[in-house]
């Protein structure tokens, strides 16, 4: 199986006498991937990648499983590095960022891991406080009123003294988005969010994200397999942008047209 991705996004409107909403210039860009490729081992996942992503945009990345969307999403985070090409966020190299400066840009991020990679050992609250007090100079009683806060903005403010385990799924997904956003990040990932949810409990954390979305300008890069809930949020409320990988996968037939996506065909 060929599991190599090619991504070519452009919108040319010049040819109607209007100028691209993402031809920007190198500051106003989150994103700029320059024929990056991402191999483990032998396996090449992504292959010659280009993409550029404007600041406050947010895209839905769409395909099937193992199609590479998790790969993309840590290579533009900064968790992995391409075998060849670079990837530029807000103008500088991912591969020239050493030390502070790295860690100035990796403040700027946060990220939901779709199996959340919370702490086991540590409760919600801590599990929030964790990147606080980590990375910020804030005093404890600063770092406790914000954990306050994200746990009340995803609802789960009951939940500040328990455990992961001690909770459901749908909350410990919703605890998962209140620590990527606890640093109140320029940018947030979504790893299919909805993974393994219930429908009632998928359409509550999709709701979310919307609500988040409305309060905030960041930008937002969710990725989202064709038959899950999340595809309603990108194709028309969520995303400028949806980028669709697999259109030879049964999932993904036709569904270009049905939704209105924008199709990236790999190599």
């Amino acid at each position: 199986m060929n599991f190599s991705i090619a991504f070519k996004v452009s919108f040319n409107l010049k040819s109607k006498g209007v100028t691209s909403l993402f031809e920007v210039s190198q500051l106003a860009l989150a994103f700029d991937v320059r024929k990056a490729t991402v191999r483990f081992n032998e396996l090449t996942v992504l292959n010659q990648i280009d993409l550029q992503v404007q600041m406050g945009e947010c895209l839905v990345l769409v395909g099937p499983s193992g199609h590479g969307k998790t790969a993309l999403l840590k290579l533009l985070a900064g968790l992995i590095d391409p075998a060849s090409g670079e990837v530029l966020v807000k103008g500088q190299a991912w591969s020239g960022l050493r030390g502070a400066k790295r860690l100035e840009i990796l403040k700027t991020v946060g990220m939901l891991f779709q199996r959340n990679a919370l702490f086991d050992s540590l409760t919600c609250g801590e599990n929030i406080a964790f990147p606080l007090r980590e990375t910020t100079g804030l005093s404890g009683a600063e770092v406790s009123e914000r954990v306050d806060f994200f746990l009340n903005a995803v609802g789960i403010s009951h939940a500040k003294a328990l455990f992961p385990d001690e909770i459901s799924g749908g909350q410990q997904k919703r605890l998962g988005i209140a620590r990527a956003l606890a640093l109140d990040p320029e940018i947030i990932f979504y790893d299919d969010p909805t993974a393994g949810l219930d429908p009632i409990t998928s359409r509550k954390i999709v709701d979310l994200i919307l609500d988040l979305k409305k309060r905030k300008k960041s930008t937002g890069f969710a990725s989202a397999t064709p038959r899950s809930s999340q595809w309603k949020m990108g194709a028309g409320h969520f995303a400028q942008r949806v980028l669709q990988r697999g259109l030879d996968h049964p999932e993904c037939r036709n569904l270009a047209t049905r939704s209105g996506a924008h199709a990236v065909r790999g190599q």
